[in-house]
């Protein structure tokens, strides 16, 4: 998803109020409110691929996992995020009706409008809710996955998943989410995706 920034700025209170009256969602950082607009078709089919694999996983386990129209808060007074996808297994939020404030993981489909910012600003923003452990930026463009663990010393180290390709094919490798234990092959994160040299090839047959 995509944001735009919008001229006024509001209180915590003020946009939790004046967003519920709104036709679309809005991200709230510092007191600005960010529109947040669609996304392309490969963002929306790698989310609902990861997703419905993590359903399917954690069913019975007490966990729950949300999609885009969910909202997280880095705190009560925000900043408040819209994440593509995310679990938590807190008590808290597994039966809050507007925001959930302890996830365990968070995942971010990347694009060209925000990817700069899902890397930093909003990584900084993530980074200070004590509940999460793992942090997922997924590429669009390729098969690329690059996972953030925070490890026993409380620091956060990247483990990317980038299959080699060979000249007739991509070799398997599975993705691990450790916060949630989950094995899953990067094929099937990237099924019924198209990517741009799909598009170019099919373009020059």
């Amino acid at each position: 998803m995509i944001a735009q920034p919008q001229p006024q700025w509001m209180t915590p209170q003020e946009y939790l109020e004046w967003e519920e009256q709104q036709p679309v969602k809005y991200e709230y950082i510092n007191g600005e409110v960010f529109a947040m607009t669609g996304g392309i078709l490969p963002h929306n089919s790698i989310a609902v691929n990861l997703t419905s694999a993590l359903k399917s996983h954690l069913q019975g386990s007490g966990c729950k996992v949300f999609m885009a129209d969910a909202k997280v808060g880095v705190s009560q007074n925000g900043p408040f995020h819209y994440p593509d996808v995310m679990v938590t297994c807190d008590k808290s939020d597994l039966t809050a009706r507007k925001i959930v404030y302890h996830p365990c993981l968070i995942v971010e489909v990347l694009s060209p409008g925000t990817e700069s910012f899902d890397r930093g600003k909003k990584f900084a923003n993530y980074r200070r809710i004590d509940s999460l452990k793992e942090y997922v930026l997924i590429d669009t463009d390729r098969m690329a996955v690059e996972c953030y663990r925070l490890n026993e010393k409380g620091m956060w180290e990247l483990n990317p998943y980038i299959p080699e390709e060979t000249d007739t094919k991509v070799i398997e490798m599975d993705i691990h989410l450790q916060s949630v234990n989950l094995h899953y092959p990067i094929s099937l994160l990237y099924e019924d995706v198209v990517f741009p040299e799909d598009v170019l090839n099919s373009s020059e047959n």
